[in-house]
């Protein structure tokens, strides 16, 4: 639309780039498809932004909001609750691992692990150890924008405008076994080695500091790194052994994105708070949430104990109607185990281009891929800044849109493309995915 820049300030977004032209304007979808204002038909290769995991188009969330809003359209769950925050309160917590039983709702992923943060911090005040503030995170990992959750996120780029922030962020090695610094040759070494970092950062910081440990099952940013071989269960060690609580931040991660409800029960360790949103309504509304265990709930029981913290919206009655309506679908047409069984389908799709010189790895789980671009196979040479600048933004982020396959083109880390479609995706999507990036990365590498 040619007035998208008069007065919409987009997120994330170099507005000076659309000074000479309009901004894509996305007007409708359906299934795994979305359509522009011009009428150009586009595949949903990111699910909206890891979000719209039932598909477009789903008649039945919507008719499931104007319902609810019909009657009751807003109540606070401050001192009060609602019947569709008590039903999908019930329904999380049926579908989450362990006795993660204590739903508090958001209104989308920062706000959860703001949530998550405080609610540590305010557990071990209230348990005798009131120096325990301190979180530790992996390098290049997202986990929020808001000003405790930035705190958290290992992107140096987009925190530096924003200093200082919130202290108390420690950071380790993520587990991107491809650039791997130690035991490249060793998935399962290489992962105990990476577990033991975020030991040595406790013992460095002081155990009677250190709160909590915020990890993705796989890490967004970066270019999806799935977790190296018994990684999770060391940590849930280290966790043990210096009352550190794990928080396992699922904001991507969760309703079936990677073929189970949380990709804690994927990856088989057992978080003490689980931080959620995005797929949980499908992106009909918003929604988020931190499910944390029944002992991080039990300080706060006394007469007068209370979490002092709740948002406006944080668990709205619209929002949750649809989220439910949402896991019925899920549950009607098996979404978790449609990704299960078309996992390998996608992967071995994806893989095929292995062949192309510009392709270093692909990698990832489920619905949710990274593909990293190289300059040299062999040696994995990287681009560098201008390089990358030039490739990403000048280049392959177009091309690819215009070549009608919606993605996420990106440089925070190494060069990567990333995937993540609606859950509903099979082999034509599949095969359509692969042959526009075979495509417009050959294209790519002809350029440089």
């Amino acid at each position: 639309m040619a007035n998208a820049t008069d007065h919409l300030w987009m997120h994330f977004t170099r507005m000076a780039s659309y000074s000479a032209g309009e901004v894509p304007t996305i007007v409708r979808g359906e299934g795994a498809y979305i359509w522009d204002s011009q009428g150009r038909r586009y595949l949903d290769g990111l699910a909206g932004l890891f979000v719209v995991n039932a598909g477009h188009g789903r008649t039945e969330l919507a008719e499931a909001a104007a319902k609810q809003a019909g009657e009751l359209a807003y109540f606070p769950l401050w001192s009060y609750a609602h019947p569709k925050a008590v039903e999908l309160a019930e329904k999380v917590a049926s579908l989450t691992p362990g006795d993660l039983n204590r739903v508090f709702f958001t209104t989308g992923g920062s706000e959860a692990v703001e949530a998550a943060w405080k609610l540590a911090r305010a557990y071990f005040k209230r348990t005798g150890k009131p120096n325990k503030y301190k979180v530790v995170s992996r390098y290049i990992a997202y986990h929020g924008t808001s000003m405790g959750a930035l705190s958290i996120t290992g992107l140096p780029g987009i925190k530096s405008d924003f200093e200082p922030l919130v202290p108390g962020g420690i950071k380790v090695p993520n587990t991107n076994f491809y650039r791997a610094p130690e035991h490249g040759d060793d998935a399962e070494a290489f992962g105990r080695w990476a577990a033991e970092e975020i030991g040595r950062a406790i013992e460095r910081e002081g155990p009677d500091t250190v709160a909590a440990v915020f990890l993705e099952p796989v890490q967004n940013s970066g270019g999806c790194f799935p977790p190296p071989p018994g990684y999770f269960q060391r940590v849930r060690e280290i966790c043990d052994a210096y009352d550190v609580l794990l928080v396992s931040d699922e904001v991507i991660c969760s309703w079936g994105r990677l073929g189970e409800y949380f990709g804690a029960v994927r990856y088989g360790y057992q978080p003490d708070i689980i931080t959620t949103a995005k797929g949980i309504t499908s992106g009909y509304a918003p929604l988020g949430a931190m499910i944390a265990s029944d002992r991080l709930m039990e300080p706060f029981l006394t007469e007068t104990g209370m979490f002092a913290h709740g948002v406006t919206f944080g668990g709205h009655p619209v929002s949750c109607a649809v989220a439910l309506a949402n896991l019925e679908v899920f549950a009607r047409e098996d979404l978790v185990g449609h990704v299960r069984a078309n996992e390998g389908a996608f992967r071995s799709t994806l893989e095929k281009l292995n062949d192309l010189p510009i392709v270093g790895d692909v990698r990832g789980d489920g619905y949710f891929y990274g593909i990293e671009l190289v300059k040299d196979k062999t040696t994995r040479e990287t681009f560098d800044e201008a390089e990358s600048e030039r490739l990403l933004r000048g280049f392959l982020s177009t091309a690819l849109f215009q070549a009608g396959l919606y993605c996420r083109a990106d440089d925070r880390g190494d060069p990567v493309v990333q995937l993540a479609p609606p859950l509903i995706a099979e082999q034509q999507q599949f095969d359509e995915i692969e042959q526009i990036l075979r495509a417009v990365l050959t294209e790519a590498w002809a350029l440089l």
